[in-house]
Parts: structure tokens; C-alpha cells; sequence
């Protein structure tokens, strides 16, 4: 059964995760994406303010990005993608070896401009394995909203 709109509160929270962080993912979405020496190259990284190899922060994003759909997909949330994402923080590194999970919370809820779809706001953090935050951000979701009769 579909999680719509409607059935969503400010302040439901959901907890999801466990990801494993491989070095070679690091390298790999690095090379790619963020080819900067902390997130490419394990000695050269020994030498700069991170003190070894640290994954991207856009690579992070993605992961605990998968984690949140995955949560959605589980919660059956009638997502109808975002709007964007507001207040995006990377607090601490993600090293190889890291297990991220995310938990979420609703913090805004409201009707919204598109016909069929409300807006809510969601305040997502990744932690690492310690349970320190790495990431948070604000995600602008679209849900659909109930049909009438429904």
C-alpha cells in the first residue's frame, strides 16, 4: 500500500543503512568525478589536511542518496522525485572501510504549486560506523497526494 502525502507528519522519522565504503569505489568515483588527490591517490592523501584517503563528498551524497530511495521503497512512499536539496554539510570524512547508514526526519510539510503533489521536507543525516554524522542535507521531496475516494 502506497505511503501518500497524507499520510505523512512533520517530525516521522525513519532510520536506514548499512553501506559499505570500498577504497577502490573511492578511487574509482574520484577518477571520475572528483580527481583531487585526497580522494585519488592513498599516499599522496597521507600529506594533505584529510591525513589519508578520503571518498568524495559528492560520492557520499550518492551513497546515502541510495540509502534514502532504498528507505522510501521500504516505507512505500509514492515519491515523485525533489525539488532539490537545500543545506547540504559534509561534517567528516568517509574513509575505506566506513559503513554509512542515514536516518531522515520530516521537518516542513505543505501543499505545494503542482496539481496531485504535495511538498515535504526532509533532514537527512549519514553516519559513519561510530555513529558520527558525515552528511546532512535538506531534501525538497514531492509525494503524491491521495486521489480523491482513495
Amino acid at each position: 500500500m502506497p505511503t501518500y502525502y497524507e499520510d505523512i507528519d512533520v517530525g516521522d522519522t525513519e532510520a536506514h543503512g548499512s553501506y559499505e565504503v570500498t577504497e577502490d569505489e573511492i578511487l574509482e568515483f574520484a577518477e571520475q568525478y572528483d580527481p583531487q588527490e585526497f580522494h585519488t591517490d592513498p599516499e599522496a592523501a597521507e600529506d594533505t589536511m584529510f591525513g589519508g584517503l578520503a571518498a568524495s563528498g559528492w560520492h557520499t551524497a550518492a551513497i546515502c542518496m541510495r540509502l534514502l530511495v532504498e528507505t522510501m521503497e521500504q516505507a512505500g512512499w509514492a515519491s515523485q522525485g525533489a525539488r532539490g536539496v537545500d543545506e547540504l554539510r559534509w561534517i567528516k570524512p568517509v574513509r575505506p572501510g566506513d559503513e554509512l547508514s542515514i536516518e531522515y526526519e520530516v521537518v516542513e510539510k505543505r501543499e505545494g504549486d503542482r496539481p496531485g503533489v504535495g511538498e515535504v521536507d526532509s533532514r537527512l543525516t549519514g553516519y559513519n560506523q561510530d555513529d558520527e554524522p558525515v552528511i546532512t542535507w535538506i531534501g525538497l521531496g514531492m509525494i503524491e497526494k491521495r486521489a480523491a475516494g482513495e
